[in-house]
């Protein structure tokens, strides 16, 4: 009887040349990822005139009793189920965890090799220092607590225009949503995956106005820019992915046209 030859241990090199595999085998083609994209990117480029006329409107101090309206009007509807959903959209973008979150999911990218998508994460995520530029300029006073109004006691900053919590889960999360939705291969992983991620960008906004933290013109605003922002990540990923996809072509070309054919080889 012939011995069974012993296999090899695996080491955490061999772990995470498979889990890399099984990632890009989850994924679908760099024309498909493509093809898949456009239609977002028309849709986000609308965003931009509104966040400027907004921001018209906010520098004048002409919004402020329909800000007030809004918000109180929106605050009359409390439950405690409703307080425990707008609780759980706002947490990511609270220190500590909005300081961890998106540098992970940047990393994770990183490590099963999908450079690029790691690359433009991290640019989707410049969207928090556009915030801090834009509170500078603005620096817009929060809502105060009243008879009426309502604000959940949070770790808060800086000014009140934009939504720091807005701008960046669209920037962050909306880039995410839009990965998870042109290159995961199984249907229901990426629109499980990625309504998800959407589902948190649409919650994020009413959960700052239900909570007390900004002003209705605040968030919308920050919609628009957000998506704006959005638009223009994805439009450079496009781009380059473009460019990937081409080079990969020329290569494989080039590789068919040097390989000897059958009657060459005979």
């Amino acid at each position: 009887m012939t011995p069974r030859r012993a296999s090899a241990p695996s080491t955490p090199g061999d772990a995470l040349a498979g889990l890399t595999r099984a990632a890009h085998a989850g994924a679908v083609t760099r024309r498909t990822a493509l093809a898949r994209g456009g239609f977002a990117t028309a849709v986000a480029v609308a965003g931009l005139a509104g966040f400027g006329l907004i921001f018209a409107v906010v520098r004048a101090r002409r919004s402020e009793a329909i800000d007030l309206a809004l918000m109180l009007r929106l605050q009359r509807r409390r439950r405690p189920w409703l307080d425990r959903l707008m609780a759980v959209a706002s947490w990511p973008g609270f220190p500590p965890q909005s300081r961890v979150i998106p540098p992970a999911a940047i990393g994770g990218l990183w490590i099963l090799r999908f450079r690029t998508e790691a690359a433009f994460l991290a640019a989707a995520w410049g969207t928090g220092a556009l915030s801090t530029i834009l509170k500078e300029m603005m620096d817009r006073p929060r809502p105060l607590a009243g008879t009426d109004l309502r604000v959940v006691v949070a770790p808060l900053g800086g000014s009140s225009f934009p939504s720091g919590h807005v701008i960046t889960f669209v920037g962050t999360y909306g880039f995410s949503a839009y990965l998870a939705d042109t290159l995961i291969r199984d249907p229901l992983i990426r629109r499980v995956t990625s309504g998800a991620l959407v589902g948190l960008v649409l919650l994020v906004g009413p959960s700052r106005i239900y909570e007390g933290h900004h002003w209705p013109t605040d968030v919308t605003a920050s919609y628009l820019l957000g998506t704006t922002y959005l638009v223009v990540v994805v439009a450079g990923y496009r781009r380059v992915k473009a460019g990937e996809a081409g080079r990969a072509g020329r290569l494989l070309d080039a590789a068919l046209t040097a390989a000897p054919t059958p009657l060459a080889r005979s």
